[in-house]
């Protein structure tokens, strides 16, 4: 059967530089924060160890992504 339109619009990224949260560096820190949350029962509270982890990864992340971009320009 062949798949519709609607369907292969969701197989692969709208943008060509888009990625997958399961691709970024951080995704060990995401899911463990969930996984906290799942065991405590969504106590919040019992799972700032792996929010501020996470958070702490995004940054780093993100820091890291700049400096690969710092040298790219919009109008080349």
């Amino acid at each position: 059967m062949a798949s519709s339109p609607s369907q292969s619009r969701y197989q692969s990224p709208p943008y060509p530089s888009a990625s997958k949260l399961s691709d970024s560096m951080c995704y060990a820190a995401y899911a463990a924060s969930l996984k906290c949350l799942d065991d405590s029962n969504y106590d919040k509270s019992k799972c700032q160890d792996q929010f501020y982890t996470y958070k702490e990864c995004r940054k780093k992340e993100r820091e890291i992504r700049l400096e690969q971009n710092r040298h790219k320009s919009f109008f080349s």
